[in-house]
């Protein structure tokens, strides 16, 4: 038997906007591909899985051809290892920003060219401050996320109309802490 990965699957339009699937449903979609040991993440979106398969990008495709047959839509979707979103939660985008700043991370399909780093950056205002590191958009929000100052519009120009799903650090850090490499 193949040795199976376990992978972290983030999906972007997931009972967000009019757009609401039942967690076991969207279980049922992902055990119809073959993945093993399949399971949620509260309702935004995370789902967790196993697969031989090591290609993330193949699997993405897979996914979201999968979900827009089912659902009738788009979802974009963004695969993360435990050990990356491990990563994610480790790094420091905005050194010595007390924890209690309300931070989101934002996941990218591929790391951005420096024009769009840059694009990003300068969207900062008194409240909103952006930081792009790998496949990920750090995105501090002083004023918490409904008080954000940036049009999501805005940043999705700025991203160069490459989608994003974002979830706030809390969930991130649950989602490494349960779902792991130290958890397997």
């Amino acid at each position: 038997m193949a040795r199976r990965h376990r992978y972290i699957a983030l999906l972007r339009a997931i009972n967000v906007g009019g757009h609401v699937v039942k967690m076991d449903r969207l279980c049922e979609l992902f055990e119809a591909l073959g993945f093993a040991n399949v399971s949620t993440f509260i309702a935004s979106g995370n789902v967790i899985f196993e697969s031989p398969a090591i290609d993330t990008q193949k699997l993405e495709r897979r996914i979201e051809k999968q979900l827009s047959d089912a659902l009738g839509y788009e979802v974009a979707t963004f695969i993360r290892t435990p050990a990356e979103l491990e990563a994610a939660i480790r790094y420091q985008a905005f050194p010595g920003v007390p924890e209690s700043c309300p931070l989101a991370i934002g996941f990218l399909g591929d790391a951005p060219d420096a024009a769009v780093c840059e694009a990003v950056a300068a969207l900062r205002t008194e409240v909103d401050e952006f930081h792009v590191h790998g496949r990920e958009l750090y995105w501090l929000c002083r004023a918490g996320m409904g008080g954000s100052l940036v049009p999501g519009k805005v940043l999705s120009r700025a991203l160069g109309g490459k989608p994003v799903t974002t979830r706030n650090v809390t969930t991130v850090r649950k989602l490494a802490t349960k779902y792991g490499a130290e958890a397997r």
